[in-house]
């Protein structure tokens, strides 16, 4: 498959409303394959498209509030809204500087959750609980998860409709694939019914290797059209914009890697998981 046909799907045509959102999580267990570039830029992307999207980070590090140049230091976070102690989601959500891209951010004292969780009754449903209330006021809901499988991720899970995971090119990390599918398939089977697998996205595609090739050929052998015929190459824009507290798609907006994000969400509104 081409990973440079950026026309493939077409442009979304507006919404006459907004909401209720469909709830996406960016979910794998090994880090650094890309959950938080593609939540950033694939919500960006949505909003350019005239979609009303809220990021939620939900990984300790904050490095998708940073991302957007959000502060989640003085403020409140999603921490506070997970253990009570502020009830309302509209005084935690900031603006980021893209139109229509609405931020829930996370610090460190999100590490701290999952200890402070494991008394609460129906503990793996306190998500889906706090982004019950803002749903409507969104057309997209995308959650970062941290790279792990724990209670935070299966929160993430049964808030969720619907699951994309980041998959790197390279042969190890198709290895957690496989125990990734296993927890969605529980999650699915005991907690939310409804919980679908979007799509397995390629991310840090080197097209010069032929390890990265080989990869790929082999991620379209195990999942077929569960994977995304949208390809995120390898780019050192990502880190650039990242610096800059910026999405790629406004960073460098004619830059491949934006073109990619854009292409991404066109597909996802093509294959009916947007709206």
């Amino acid at each position: 498959m081409s990973t440079t046909n950026y026309h493939r799907f077409p442009v979304p045509a507006p919404l006459e409303g907004t909401g209720p959102a469909r709830i996406i999580s960016m979910c794998n267990q090994k880090g650094g394959v890309g959950k938080t570039t593609t939540t950033i830029n694939l919500g960006a992307s949505l909003a350019q498209y005239g979609r009303r999207v809220l990021c939620v980070d939900f990984d300790p590090q904050g490095a998708l509030s940073a991302g957007l140049g959000i502060s989640a230091h003085d403020e409140p976070t999603i921490y506070e809204l997970l253990v009570g102690a502020v009830k309302d989601p509209h005084e935690v959500i900031q603006h980021s500087e893209v139109e229509g891209l609405d931020v829930i951010p996370a610090n460190i004292d999100l590490s701290a959750a999952e200890v402070h969780l494991v008394t609460e009754v129906a503990r793996e449903q306190i998500l889906a609980s706090v982004l019950r209330k803002v749903r409507n006021e969104y057309d997209v809901i995308i959650v970062d998860c941290q790279p792990s499988l724990g209670l935070l991720t299966v929160n993430a899970l049964t808030a969720s409709h619907g699951v994309i995971i980041p998959l790197e090119c390279e042969f190890f990390a198709l290895r957690g694939v496989a125990l990734l599918v296993e927890t969605i398939e529980k999650v699915q089977d005991r907690l939310n019914p409804s919980l679908e697998l979007d799509g397995i996205l390629p991310t840090m595609f080197d097209g010069r290797t032929l390890h990265s090739r080989e990869v790929l050929d082999r991620v379209y052998d195990a999942f077929g059209d569960k994977v995304f015929e949208t390809v995120i190459g390898k780019t050192v824009k990502f880190p650039d914009a990242s610096v800059a507290g910026v999405p790629i798609v406004e960073f460098a907006p004619h830059h491949n890697a934006a073109e990619a994000y854009r292409q991404l969400a066109r597909e996802l509104v093509a294959r009916g998981a947007v709206a």
